[in-house]
């Protein structure tokens, strides 16, 4: 390994020493690209400066005293890009952006790209982005989130930022965190451009722009011709992006550092001035394998490693330095190991400083030290709407209280938009978004495009901008596909911004089973086990109309104070149901102007006050409950439902307080029996050695079949009766003994 570094090491050095310095690769000037020559000696040193960090950090991986070693070589070409674009343009970066960085950090005084990479290097405590969690790119001054899986999974959400930008301008947003003509990066390679992930964006990018809405965002393509072994057919991201209706394809060569400056600066007009989504195609190599641990001979011939290292860009830009007659050979072989020896001192200097060293300051960073927020403006965005002060009046079912309560939050804050598939004109598929466009107006209340991936992320680079974005997505088994945008994205930007960086929003999801005659599984999705292990993610789910009023206000709280990500999960079963035992009882309505309160995240709802048996259950299970806890009375049986309300975090302290001294504890969960909620709360239970006697009744292990069917493989009424019964009886019974 130390053998191969060196080898690497060499690899610039020797050829400048020996002129093998390759010719030219276009004809564009530096004064075409509106450089001078003190823009590009900067440039030239900080790509020098990128590859030399790549070197130590190999050198370190080697030494087992550093811990990450996917480099930036082939790619310093970047830096023309950060020479072309302001400093609060925020930019979502592929991890060999290193010489992006460091030419940013020129912008910003004070800043010190060298050290601050070298404590990432070293998962240093004291690393400014993330703390010691995770070798990343961002700085909060320098407006770049922290990226860690960029295998396409930031785009979605830089196209969500750009979109932001546009509709700040339209709002006249006072807080924006991005200027109203300030444009979006997002960089990425040649075979992430294939993702599904990348494919969504871009074409939501591109509809976006061929409807003649304004996108100023930047894809940054840095195509060095291969995914770790896998190579792209040459070719084909032109032909693929060349032509893409409402798309704008630039391409530049990336190893000339004039010709990327060129193109980048293109680019930027595109996107700032005419506010059009852009397509930038830099031709890059990739130098010393896919990581520290790549093997690349065994999948590459030498013969092609060295051809494409004979076109290292920094060989290139030696070129462009010594014909401009700024530096000489000799200049730069002493400058390229004098910004090698400061490198090293700085690295070696990172390997003393402190490391994480408990679970605690592993995990503090889970969630946003909590803050309050400056004061929100009232709502100037109201146009005349119809009157409804009757619907806030009369008892409603849950889907039109939910349409109520978000109405009252975007009334308090200008900053809630709500958008999805449907919820416009439409107002969702179930009604919950009823009459907010003909309020709010259509930049505050708007349909997306059918792609889940795209509604999340448009949810994320909205949040970067100051917003409270409400997504719906239309079903639970919907999410599934862009799971990763909550769970690799959205809720793991805290963690990996040591706090600096949020994305609050409540991200609502029609789901759960219990229709009659609908769907099958994917419209009756009764497994919640993709949110309950997100780290840092906040559930919730209501029983009735008046419980998601209370809880609606709460997650809103979460999101605006505490810049929580909160899943709001309705069941669909119950949006419109209106009674509990008999028609026209009006039990489960409920008025939404005598609804005063909230329910806080850290309390279930307890409901009766029944000795005998606590059942412990929500959604769905908390009305079948109700209904059989009245049947159970009539057996003799007092029962007291505990209504879970939120079910991660599950207030696991207040579920064991409201039980209370009662022994008898029925679990009754509509999920799933594998990966449900029931089998976090018997594990606590058990692991607490409470006294309890417990049962749990949940759904089968199974996919939820159409028609009739559906009712087998679900908790009924009659099950929990039944269930309640055995372990009553057998309580009874051991007393007797």
């Amino acid at each position: 390994m130390a053998g191969a570094i060196a080898a690497s090491s060499d690899g610039f050095l020797t050829r400048l020493k020996e002129g093998r310095i390759p010719g030219p690769l276009s004809t564009v000037t530096a004064i075409d690209a509106g450089l001078t020559t003190t823009n590009l000696a900067a440039l030239f040193e900080s790509q020098l400066t990128s590859r030399r960090l790549d070197l130590e950090a190999r050198r370190l991986g080697a030494e087992k005293r550093g811990f990450y070693s996917i480099g930036s070589s082939g790619h310093e070409g970047n830096a023309a890009v950060a020479h072309a674009f302001r400093i609060n343009d925020m930019a979502f970066l592929h991890y060999r952006s290193g010489a992006f960085y460091i030419e940013r950090a020129r912008k910003l005084t004070g800043e010190t790209p060298i050290w601050n990479m070298a404590l990432s290097f070293v998962a240093s405590s004291e690393d400014p982005i993330s703390g010691g969690r995770h070798k990343v790119l961002g700085s909060k001054p320098l407006f770049i989130p922290p990226q860690t899986s960029t295998i396409a999974s930031h785009l979605p959400k830089a196209m969500g930022a750009a979109f932001s930008v546009a509709l700040a301008r339209t709002h006249k947003k006072p807080d924006a965190e991005l200027p109203y003509d300030s444009a979006v990066l997002c960089s990425f390679g040649d075979a992430s451009a294939n993702h599904s992930t990348a494919q969504g964006a871009i074409n939501a990018a591109a509809l976006t722009a061929y409807r003649g809405l304004p996108l100023p965002l930047v894809f940054v393509c840095e195509d060095n011709g291969i995914g770790i072994s896998v190579k792209t057919p040459e070719g084909w991201v032109a032909a693929n992006y060349g032509a893409r209706p409402g798309l704008n394809y630039i391409y530049g060569d990336g190893r000339d550092i004039i010709d990327a400056v060129r193109a980048a600066r293109e680019a930027e007009y595109c996107a700032r001035i005419a506010r059009k989504p852009v397509f930038l195609h830099l031709r890059t190599v990739r130098l010393m394998g896919h990581a520290g641990s790549d093997l690349e001979t065994s999948y590459r011939d030498r013969t092609e490693i060295e051809t494409e290292a004979d076109q290292d860009p920094l060989l290139h830009s030696a070129r462009r330095i010594i014909e401009a007659d700024v530096m000489s050979r000799d200049d730069i072989e002493v400058l390229y190991e004098n910004i090698g020896g400061r490198v090293r001192r700085t690295m070696e200097a990172a390997c003393t400083r402190p490391k994480l060293s408990s679970a605690a300051e592993v995990t503090t960073a889970l969630t946003a030290p909590t803050s309050i927020p400056k004061a929100k403006r009232a709502s100037k965005l109201l146009p005349a709407a119809p009157d409804d002060t009757r619907a806030r009046t009369d008892p409603q079912h849950m889907s039109r209280l939910i349409s109520l309560a978000l109405a009252g939050e975007m009334e308090r804050d200008a900053n809630v938009v709500v958008f999805g598939e449907d919820v416009a004109k439409k107002g969702g598929v179930y009604g919950a978004t009823t009459r907010l466009q003909s309020k709010f107006g259509p930049s505050r209340v708007f349909d997306t495009l059918l792609d889940e991936q795209s509604i999340l992320g448009m949810a994320i680079g909205l949040a970067h901008n100051g917003y409270i974005p409400v997504p719906e997505i239309q079903f639970l088994a919907y999410v599934h596909n862009a799971e990763d945008q909550l769970r690799g994205e959205a809720a793991s930007l805290s963690y990996f911004s040591n706090g600096q960086y949020t994305n609050p929003m409540v991200v609502r999801i029609a789901g759960l089973a219990y229709q009659k005659g609908f769907g099958g599984h994917f419209h009756n999705d009764n497994s919640v086990a993709i949110f309950r292990d997100i780290p840092g993610i906040v559930l919730a789910c209501p029983s009735s109309g008046e419980e998601a009023v209370r809880m609606m206000r709460e997650a809103f709280r979460l999101a605006r104070q505490e810049r929580r990500v909160v899943v709001f999960l309705e069941p669909i079963a119950l949006y419109g149901i209106k009674d509990l035992y008999e028609n026209g009882d009006g039990l489960m309505s409920a008025s939404f102007k005598d609804i005063k309160d909230e329910a806080p995240i850290d309390a279930p709802n307890v409901i009766g006050a029944g000795g005998d048996l606590a059942i412990v259950t929500y959604g769905n299970g908390t009305y079948l409950s109700r209904r059989a806890a009245r049947t159970l009375k009539e057996k003799g049986i007092d029962a007291r439902i505990i209504d879970l309300r939120w079910l991660a975090p599950l207030p696991m302290d207040a579920i064991i307080e409201a039980i209370g001294k009662r022994c008898d504890v029925l679990i009754v969960d509509e999920c799933r029996k594998t990966g449900s909620p029931s089998e976090e709360i018997v594990t606590a239970f058990a692991e607490r050695r409470l006294p309890l006697n417990i049962s749990r009744v949940t759904g089968v292990d199974t996919f939820i079949p159409l028609g009739p069917a559906a009712n087998e493989v679900l908790v009924s009424e009659a099950d929990i009766v039944a269930a309640a019964l055995a372990l009553t009886d057998k309580t009874t019974k051991r007393a007797a003994e």
